[in-house]
């Protein structure tokens, strides 16, 4: 793969620690949740992080086919619940998509959404290690 484009992040601390762009653009806070036995409070965690890239990127793929199908869904709305949990020794994610309807027939918008989820480049990057469900409000 010719990457087009390198994001660059810099974590110090942890999960209790900052995390920032090269750019600077982005420059948080970090604390572990009380769900998983940090202090929680005014800061954000990884999974947030990963739940708004994730749900940004959806929903570009959804324009996407939308546009190349010639379907009209110009503003998709996409919310990502990213959860962490135990399974015996090793912690995993698992993602749930949850994609506002336009108006679409239900069939229609399924399918593109499952077309937007064979392109995207999150559910390409978990695909086989995170267990990810699709749902249509």
């Amino acid at each position: 793969m010719e990457s087009l484009y390198t994001a660059r992040a810099i974590a110090t601390g942890g999960r209790n620690g900052r995390v920032r762009s090269d750019d600077g653009l982005i420059d948080y806070q970090l604390a572990m949740p009380k769900e998983l036995g940090g202090p929680g409070g005014e800061a954000t965690n990884p999974e947030q992080l990963f739940a708004a890239g994730y749900a940004a990127c959806f929903a570009n793929a959804v324009k996407r086919v939308a546009r190349e199908q010639r379907v009209d869904w110009q503003t998709p709305e996409v919310s990502a619940e990213v959860g962490i949990g135990r399974v015996d020794t090793r912690f995993h994610l698992t993602v749930s998509l949850h994609v506002t309807n336009p108006g679409l027939e239900p069939e229609l918008a399924c399918k593109l959404m499952a077309d937007a989820h064979a392109i995207c480049p999150y559910s390409n990057a978990v695909s086989g290690n995170v267990e990810v469900s699709l749902h249509l409000r």
